[in-house]
């Protein structure tokens, strides 16, 4: 019978350790918050389409022009498989758009000189950093 009971205590311990790790894990993920840089997201687009291919393109303003955490940054945005995702950064210094649209350039062609770098995830999660964008 001690046997038995030693077991039953031994699983559960074994159980709330799991139990223990699998709550810490999935609460210490990095997050854009942890990033240096100074990320703010001041615009998101995302269409309406939920049986097909979901667009999110997003305008972030960053104090840190010469971040290399824009890839990071990028990459711990929300991506659907076979959606695409698409991330503007602008100098925080200078004025960026509040609003996004569908169609490209997806804002405002005033901003565009402050466009840092775009940041692009495809349909096939092809992941692309572009640092010196073009003209819109």
């Amino acid at each position: 019978m001690m046997l038995l009971k030693n077991k039953k205590n031994l699983l559960l311990l074994v159980l709330a350790l799991i139990i223990g790790y699998i709550v810490y894990d999935s609460t210490s993920q990095p997050t854009v918050a942890d990033l240096k840089g100074g990320f703010r997201e001041v615009a998101l687009y995302r269409n309406e389409n939920n049986t097909g291919p979901i667009v999110r393109i997003y305008a972030v303003s960053v104090q840190d022009t010469l971040s290399k955490d824009m890839l990071k940054y990028g990459d711990l945005m929300p991506y659907t498989k076979y959606g695409t995702t698409t991330v503007y950064f602008f100098n925080a210094a200078k004025p960026v758009p509040s609003s996004l649209v569908a169609n490209e350039p997806h804002f405002d062609l005033r901003f565009s000189p402050n466009c840092l770098a775009i940041y692009r995830k495809d349909a096939n999660g092809q992941v692309s950093l572009d640092l010196t964008p073009k003209s819109f």
